[in-house]
């Protein structure tokens, strides 16, 4: 029966096809009655739908008949933004197959690269397809020879499918079950189980989502996870089909679901290996990698009474998305809050829109920072994490930032204008590699706080989506370093303070103050936006008062009459002032981040 089963995910860039290829592959398979079909059938979340992306991985069982026999395959869709590559790894750590989809008016991009060598160094089967063949600027000849310069493989081997208007779903369908190897692994074994995905459900509890690699897990078997050694018992077991399908038992190569029962979020992780309690694997299933946060922010409730609500959603968060992380901290301005680790700065976003949404809490997030090592005048070390912890510059002797290697591969077109991007963010450059005739490697070294804000997103552009760039922590250097103070009529919000490298704190001063008068709202009072460094102001903007016109009243007569009720309404509007309080919306908190 082994060898009827398939184990397959899908590798794509974002926007290539792959969410519409999984609903024609569910058509094709008849997995879901046609009233209940519908575009992204498996993005479940109503943000992915808004922004047509794949935030989370899902699972979904088909049954296929081929040759008079009924094949079970088990699809695991895959995001293909960026920031979302760790879901990528958790699919590819549960199959033995990939297809990869180009689409063919874009050719082979970034991301496409980066997840195909994952793919690759957990040998699986590549079927490589090329999709949208039926739009007028297909190239699907060019498009076929960078897959083969890619890949190395022969010309019929790659798969043309339109998969909006359904052409070419059997011949894909034969070749998962052709190409792609029947899972291995020995029902008889002790169990072995990664788990490559949860998510909470408040009747049942935690519900994760597992591949079994060796052995037999049976309903009501005493289990164990491997990471933490917890024991308990799988109340309910089943395959992943559009609904859970509950049965007794799942073998090796079987791709399920658990319920235990469990109500705490920390208790599940994803990549644990789950196996039996009287009788344990030796050794936890390894190809998993973990996850590197880039950015780190402040996430603070709206309202200080929903602080116990944001610690219950963020923990519930973090079940089906592993890669946030949080740890409690303090602010002035804002109160009691968390210090949270993100992708990037798409995934801040969906962070927050999932905590707007799916547990209706409002919340203001700071500016995005990394940690930094400050060494005292006393010889002591502190670390800081955000700029109300620096000490006074009185008593710091230096201040040390983390330092990455970048290697950024990319077309040899786009060199000089990468190579400039990466100088200007403070980038050392340390060499070059031709992989091919037009594919280029650069190695630079580089603080990781400069890769922060929209490296990403400039990196893209000017490489029209083809660079990848992947990078690791090199240690410390020394760096000089400014708080950078934003003044609301005098007043510091700290939410708003950053620590920047001084060269660069003039410029994103001047930014931060033009880009705040476009965001706060007139009030009845001037407003001075002031960015400061120290007791130094280095940038103003000026938000000016309604004004209501006082002289209107007046007709002929002497100008002093008006200049009268101009200066009543002065000094009005000066009081007014002292004692009136500035609303700062949320997205002011955010154009910090955005700044072009």
């Amino acid at each position: 029966m082994d060898d009827l089963k398939r184990n397959f995910c899908i590798i794509a860039h974002i926007d290539h096809g792959k969410s519409t290829l999984a609903d024609r592959l569910i058509e094709s398979t008849h997995t879901i009655e046609e009233r209940k079909m519908m575009n992204q059938v498996l993005d479940d979340m109503d943000l992915e739908r808004e922004r047509g992306i794949t935030i989370k991985s899902h699972a979904i069982r088909m049954q296929y008949n081929y040759n008079g026999k009924l094949y079970i395959l088990n699809l695991i869709d895959t995001p293909g933004h960026v920031d979302f590559s760790y879901e990528v790894s958790r699919a590819i750590a549960s199959c033995e197959g990939a297809l990869l989809v180009v689409d063919a008016t874009q050719g082979i991009q970034a991301q496409t690269i980066t997840n195909l060598y994952q793919a690759i160094d957990h040998d699986l089967t590549i079927i490589p397809i090329i999709n949208k063949i039926d739009m007028a600027n297909a190239d699907i000849e060019g498009t076929q020879d960078q897959i083969i310069d890619l890949l190395g493989c022969d010309r019929d081997e790659i798969i043309s499918v339109s998969a909006k208007q359904g052409i070419g779903i059997d011949d894909v369908l034969h070749a998962i079950i052709e190409r792609i190897p029947a899972p291995l692994g020995n029902p008889d074994l002790p169990l072995e189980a990664l788990i490559f995905d949860s998510i909470f459900n408040s009747y049942r509890g935690v519900i994760a989502y597992f591949r079994i690699f060796n052995g037999t897990l049976r309903t009501n078997d005493h289990i164990m996870f491997y990471s933490n050694k917890s024991n308990y018992l799988a109340e309910e077991i089943g395959y992943l089909g559009y609904n859970y399908e509950p049965c007794n038992e799942l073998k090796a190569g079987d791709v399920g679901y658990l319920i235990t029962g469990i109500k705490s979020a920390k208790e599940v992780r994803v990549g644990d290996t789950i196996t039996h309690k009287d009788n344990p694997c030796t050794n936890a299933i390894e190809g998993f990698k973990p996850v590197k946060p880039m950015v780190y922010a402040g996430v603070y409730p709206v309202s200080p009474d929903e602080y116990d609500n944001l610690r219950d959603s963020l923990e519930r968060l973090q079940l089906n998305d592993p890669a946030l992380e949080f740890t409690l901290e303090t602010s002035n301005a804002l109160g009691y809050g968390f210090r949270c680790g993100f992708l990037g700065l798409l995934h801040m976003e969906i962070v927050q829109e999932r905590l707007e949404r799916e547990f209706n809490i409002d919340v203001i997030i700071t500016v995005p920072n990394v940690s930094y090592k400050v060494y005292t005048t006393k010889e002591e070390i502190i670390e800081v994490h955000n700029p109300s912890g620096l000490p006074d510059p009185s008593k710091i002797d230096k201040i040390e930032e983390p330092f990455i290697k970048a290697q950024i591969i990319t077309k040899s077109e786009f060199l000089g204008s990468i190579i400039k991007l990466c100088i200007d963010r403070r980038g050392v450059f340390i060499g070059q590699v031709y992989l091919t005739t037009d594919r280029v490697e650069l190695t630079f070294e580089m603080p990781l706080v400069e890769i922060l804000f929209d490296f990403y997103d400039k990196l893209k552009s000017i490489s029209k989506g083809y660079a990848s760039l992947d990078y690791f922590q090199i240690g410390y250097r020394e760096t000089d370093l400014v708080k950078l103070d934003i003044l609301l009529n005098g007043e510091k919000v700290d939410a708003l303070s950053t620590l920047i490298h001084r060269d660069n704190a003039y410029n994103f001063g001047r930014r931060i103050c033009e880009k705040l008068k476009t965001l706060i709202p007139r009030h009845q009072f001037d407003i001075a936006i002031q960015a400061s460094i120290g007791a130094k102001i280095i940038a103003r903007e000026t938000i000016k008062a309604y004004r209501k016109d006082v002289t209107a009243k007046c007709y002929g007569g002497d100008i002093t009459r008006k200049r009268k009720l101009l200066e009543k309404q002065k000094e009005g509007k000066k009081r007014m002032r002292q004692i009136g309080k500035i609303e700062v919306p949320q997205s002011a908190f955010l154009s910090v981040l955005k700044l072009d």
